[in-house]
């Protein structure tokens, strides 16, 4: 399976009826709400700043336009008690599953390098935040995916692999193996670890730096799902600042207008819901 983040419900609808080329015809099938691309959209850094409640709401918009199950990036799931209440607002909202990262101390985005910028939870300090959510959840479907962060801060392989039993142990349903290196070999050999030793366990993977990697080998390694974390505000990113430059160098609209969609698309969209437009692809 793969998801995909959308930012807002005209990217939910632009996701939603995506479908690929060939006899597979991909697709996706659910999506995505991130923390980074959130707080990216509202100019703001991606250091758990944004209120749960308000997010909560953004989401309500994306599932007034699509049905599709939505995956919530829920950072480190903050406090204890607080994580208890955040599980019941989150299936009050529809909301599918939740994932926490077990880092600790000042949020920083896992894909900022460094030294010294993450910490690492204890233990069972995120394994009684885990047991507590699950106790907390009305409905034996509602998710609670534990993120492993340890390929990020540096942890030997046996702490990782130690980290992840006692996750699920605790009640965790699904593990995010998460790397913000380019080389996938250490993460694909990990996850096959895991998939042995948790046979049962949803297996979670986020390919954002290492991009090269098809679905088929992350499959054959073990993970059932695939997030693309952040790649549509991305690309809405780099098209806005396209649009502007062009503008102001040209000092008029004709040559942003080339990687434009027409007016009239967009006018349609919210009544036939088709995507607005299909990058080619050779």
């Amino acid at each position: 399976m793969r998801i995909i983040e959308v930012h807002s419900p005209l990217a939910a609808v632009i996701a939603e009826h995506a479908q690929g080329k060939g006899p597979n015809k991909r697709a996706f099938h659910g999506f995505w709400s991130s923390s980074l691309t959130d707080s990216a959209l509202r100019g703001l850094p991606d250091i758990e700043l944004l209120d749960m409640e308000l997010r909560l709401s953004w989401i309500d918009q994306i599932f007034s336009v699509s049905t599709l199950p939505l995956v919530m990036d829920g950072d480190t799931g903050g406090q204890v008690r607080h994580f208890e209440y955040m599980v019941k607002a989150m299936e009050r909202r529809g909301v599918s599953a939740v994932v926490i990262e077990d880092k600790s101390g000042e949020k920083r985005n896992s894909l900022l390098p460094g030294d010294g910028l993450h910490t690492m939870a204890s233990v069972d300090d995120f394994c009684e935040k885990i047991s507590r959510g699950k106790a907390a959840q009305s409905s034996s479907e509602f998710m609670i995916i534990a993120r492993l962060e340890g390929l990020i801060t540096g942890l030997p392989r046996q702490e990782i692999l130690d980290r992840a039993g006692a996750y699920v142990a605790a009640g965790a349903d699904g593990l995010v193996l998460h790397s913000r290196s380019a080389d996938e070999g250490p993460l694909l050999d990990l996850a096959r670890e895991l998939r042995k030793r948790h046979p049962h366990t949803l297996l979670v993977a986020i390919p954002t730096a290492y991009p090269s990697v098809t679905e088929e080998d992350l499959h054959a390694a073990g993970f059932n799902l695939i997030i693309y974390a952040n790649q549509m505000l991305r690309a809405a990113t780099r098209a806005m600042e396209e649009v502007s430059h062009r503008i102001l160098d040209h000092g008029r609209a004709l040559e942003a207008g080339e990687i434009c969609i027409e007016t009239s698309k967009l006018l349609s969209m919210p009544d036939d819901k088709r995507p607005i437009v299909r990058a080619p692809r050779s």
